[in-house]
């Protein structure tokens, strides 16, 4: 049996550059598309930038369907201990899911990682209509997808339009782990939220920041011109210039 085919535009991307690492992650039914240009802007500042496809996204619904959110962290994993064998210093990026997986990482392995820049991160679910089918016996196997929340007219997301319910089962137990080991990030820490957001609650910005109690420093951000999808919306270059600058004060 061939392997399925990913769809254009989600591959995996690795942008070779210097002795600091930077991992990105994409988000929840989302793909490498909404941080390709991001990681192009973190590698032309010189670093080594690697943004790995999460198992199940970028091919179909079904596809996520048969996947956890343990396969999802083994995807990032796979791509962390890469970039750690390469580089001196490793930094963890990541947009919405990829900021909680971002905050998973941080707690599991947080002797190894030298920052942390999330952007839109969830670390409470917050939306009523997951909560209610996430364990409901009757709900259907997909549900519309929630991808695109972008203010930039004539920007579209990669995302699938269809929400695996399984999948969605899985963002409560990682976001159930990543809450409990916030309490492990030692790592400086740069907290990006829009303060418009129609996917994640904002109030979830702030949440983070009082929960990073363990790190040296914890910077939060507000963003006043991108809904949820910032890294492709009106403020993406401003995210690139505050991730740039934050990971040279915390690499040196």
């Amino acid at each position: 049996m061939s392997e399925p085919s990913i769809l254009e535009g989600a591959e995996p991307f690795f942008f070779e550059g210097n002795e600091i690492g930077v991992l990105v992650s994409h988000g929840f039914t989302g793909s490498t598309q909404s941080m390709r240009d991001y990681g192009k802007a973190l590698h032309a500042a010189g670093f080594t930038v690697s943004g790995p496809r999460l198992a199940g996204h970028g091919i179909s619904p079904a596809a996520m369907a048969q996947t956890t959110a343990g396969d999802w962290i083994h995807s990032l994993e796979d791509a962390f201990e890469t970039l750690s064998a390469r580089c001196s210093k490793v930094f963890v990026t990541g947009l919405s899911m990829g900021g909680t997986l971002t905050l998973y990482m941080a707690g599991k392995y947080a002797e190894r990682i030298s920052g942390i820049v999330t952007v839109n991160a969830t670390i409470a679910v917050g939306r009523e209509e997951m909560g209610m089918i996430a364990f409901d016996r009757h709900a259907p196997e997909f549900v519309p997808g929630i991808g695109s929340d972008i203010k930039k007219p004539g920007v579209t997301e990669l995302a699938y339009s269809e929400v695996p319910v399984a999948a969605i089962r899985q963002i409560y137990s990682l976001v159930g782990a990543t809450r409990g080991l916030l309490s492990r990030v030692s790592c400086p820490a740069l907290v990006i939220q829009s303060r418009e957001d129609h996917i994640v609650e904002p109030q979830n910005g702030p949440n983070i920041v009082s929960a990073l109690a363990k790190s040296p420093s914890v910077e939060l951000q507000w963003l006043e011109n991108s809904y949820h999808v910032a890294t492709l919306d009106n403020d993406k270059e401003f995210i690139s210039a505050r991730a740039v600058d934050f990971i040279r004060r915390n690499a040196a």
